[in-house]
């Protein structure tokens, strides 16, 4: 990856005190993402995050896409998990989670590749103990019908809202100099409003999800849809 931005970026996450949820690939195989040298001791860091109070998602397997499928999110109409098989999956998700207890590591949350997974993948990650979700549109965090914790992925850049719990997502891979001052300053604009994934958890664990959150997701998915189809025109 990117690690010169990613250092800097770092180092602006502990200046300010922010626990972010940080994605983590078990067993990236996927070409397009290798845009940098590895780093030395890449497990060390992962475990030194978790050991700050961050959060580790659980960002796949392999990060190789397998299907045409968007799943249940549909902004991407590819993905490494749905439309597979159960049996498929919960292998895949088996591979990825051994490989984090081998590194001492313990996921707090899934966070699909292409934010593209189908309710069988939600079905074998509870079967597996992953019982919290980092996507979806919705104004807050919300628990489904099979216990699993939604918390709402709506952002890619932070900015005001007039309510709601929005958890913004950052690619770095290719951003420069003036990307990450950038982020900086919104960080330390935002600083006092951030909060971390166990907090939210703990504030929402009994809500479930309500009519305006139906409402929400339908126009924001379309108004995405738009977007990306003004981008493609432009």
């Amino acid at each position: 990856m990117n690690w010169a931005a990613w250092e800097q970026v770092e180092n602006v996450l502990q200046k300010f005190s922010v626990k972010p949820i940080v994605s983590v690939i078990p067993d990236n195989q996927d070409a397009s993402l290798n845009v940098g040298p590895p780093v030395q001791r890449f497990w060390d860091r992962v475990r030194a995050w978790q050991d700050r109070g961050w959060s580790i998602g659980l960002h796949g397997y392999q990060h190789l896409y397998a299907t045409p499928d968007a799943g249940l999110i549909g902004i991407k109409p590819r993905s490494e998990f749905s439309g597979l098989a159960y049996a498929e999956q919960h292998l895949k998700l088996r591979c990825a989670l051994d490989v984090f207890e081998g590194q001492q590591v313990t996921p707090r949350v899934w966070v699909a590749p292409g934010h593209s997974f189908d309710a069988t993948t939600l079905r074998a990650l509870r079967d597996l103990g992953i019982g919290c979700v980092s996507d979806g549109f919705s104004f807050f965090p919300h628990l489904d019908s099979n216990g699993i914790m939604w918390v709402p992925q709506q952002l890619w850049r932070l900015r005001r809202a007039p309510f709601g719990v929005w958890t913004v997502c950052y690619h770095l891979n290719h951003w420069r100099a003036g990307d990450v001052a950038g982020f900086a300053s919104q960080v330390e604009e935002f600083a006092g409003m951030l909060t971390d994934l166990p907090s939210v958890v703990a504030a929402y664990d009994t809500r479930r999800r309500s009519a305006a959150d139906v409402v929400f997701s339908s126009m924001y998915r379309q108004i995405l849809k738009t977007r990306r189809w003004l981008h493609q025109r432009v």
